[in-house]
C-alpha cells in the first residue's frame, strides 16, 4: 500500500512541476483622439474570452487576464515575455490583439491567410511556416481574457479562435462577433448585428427590434434569437440538419428565390429557399446553420 501511495504522490508532484502557471492583470484606459459617430473598437483575440459591456462613459476601459502555462520555469518565462497585449491607435478606431508567437497582426492582402480580418486588418499566419510551431505548443500555453467597457453607442468588431466565448451586452451600435471554437452571446441589442461561429451556440436578445439587416451563422450549434413583439422582417433560413422553430403568429412563407451569378465561365443559378415574411416584412434576418436548429421568438 505504501508503495502504491508513493507512486501516486510522485505522479502528482510530476504533474504539478509540469504545470507552471502565471497570471497577471493588464489594465488600460483608452480614448479616441478623433471622436465621431464612426468610432469603432476592434478586438482580434486568438485564445480566450471576450466580454464587452456598454456604459455611459466615453472611454474604453480594458482589463485583460493574461495566463501562461509552461512545462518548466524557463518556458514559462519565455511565454511571459513573448505573449503581449497589442494595441493599434488609428485615431478614430482602436484595435486590441494578441501580439507574439509566429503570427503577425496588421494590414492584410488577399493572398495572406488570416483570421479576424476586419476592414483590412487581421492576422498573417504565413510566418508560422518558417518555424516549427510544434516547439512552441510543447513549451507553453496561453490565454488572454478580455473584459472591456465601451461607450454604449460604439461600433464593436470582435473575434476569438480557441478556448473562449464572446459576450456582448448593452451596445446600441453595430455589433460584429466572430468565433470558431466557442459560443456567442449578445444581449440588450438594438442595431445591426452579425454573429458567426463554427462550434457553439449563438444567443441573441433584442430590447428593440433591429432596423438594419442582420446575419447569424453557426456550423455546429443552435441559434436562439429573441425579438420584441411586433417584429416586422423578412426571414431567410438555411440548414442542412436543422429546423426552424418559432412562436411568431404572423409568419408567411415566400416563394423560392433564384440568385443569378456570372462566374466568368458562364451564368450560375442558385435557389434560395425557406424565405418568410414576419408581420409586414422589412429588414432581412438571415439565419444559417449546418448541424443545429434556429429558435426565433417574440417575447
Amino acid at each position: 500500500m505504501k508503495k502504491i501511495l508513493l507512486i501516486i504522490l510522485c505522479a502528482t508532484l510530476g504533474h504539478i512541476s509540469w504545470a507552471q502557471r502565471h497570471t497577471e492583470k493588464i489594465s488600460k484606459e483608452l480614448n479616441f483622439e478623433k471622436k465621431s459617430a464612426a468610432n469603432a473598437l476592434l478586438i482580434a483575440n486568438i485564445n480566450g474570452d471576450i466580454t464587452i459591456e456598454g456604459y455611459s462613459g466615453d472611454k474604453i476601459l480594458v482589463e485583460v487576464e493574461k495566463i501562461i502555462i509552461g512545462k518548466t520555469e524557463a518556458r514559462l518565462e519565455k511565454g511571459k515575455k513573448e505573449i503581449k497585449l497589442g494595441i493599434k491607435d488609428l485615431a478614430d478606431t482602436l484595435i486590441l490583439y494578441t501580439d507574439g508567437v509566429c503570427n503577425q497582426f496588421g494590414r492584410t492582402t488577399k493572398n495572406q491567410r488570416n483570421h479576424g480580418d476586419w476592414n483590412g486588418w487581421g492576422y498573417n499566419w504565413d510566418n508560422c511556416n518558417n518555424r516549427d510551431d510544434d516547439d512552441h505548443k510543447n513549451e507553453y500555453d496561453y490565454r488572454l481574457n478580455f473584459t472591456v467597457k465601451v461607450p454604449v453607442g460604439l461600433t464593436v468588431r470582435v473575434s476569438t479562435i480557441n478556448n473562449g466565448d464572446v459576450t456582448i451586452t448593452n451596445v446600441t451600435g453595430v455589433v460584429y462577433a466572430n468565433n470558431i471554437n466557442g459560443s456567442i452571446k449578445l444581449s440588450k441589442l438594438v442595431g445591426k448585428t452579425h454573429a458567426s461561429t463554427i462550434n457553439g451556440d449563438v444567443d441573441l436578445d433584442y430590447v428593440s427590434n433591429p432596423s438594419s439587416d442582420c446575419r447569424y451563422y453557426t456550423l455546429n450549434g443552435n441559434i436562439n434569437a429573441n425579438f420584441k413583439k411586433g417584429l416586422a422582417a423578412s426571414v431567410y433560413f438555411k440548414s442542412y440538419n436543422g429546423d426552424l422553430y418559432t412562436n411568431v403568429d404572423q409568419l408567411e412563407a415566400l416563394p423560392v428565390q433564384m440568385e443569378k451569378k456570372d462566374t466568368g465561365k458562364g451564368v450560375k443559378y442558385k435557389l434560395k429557399g425557406n424565405r418568410f415574411k414576419v408581420g409586414n416584412g422589412g429588414v432581412l434576418l438571415d439565419f444559417e446553420t449546418f448541424n443545429g436548429n434556429v429558435y426565433l421568438k417574440e417575447i
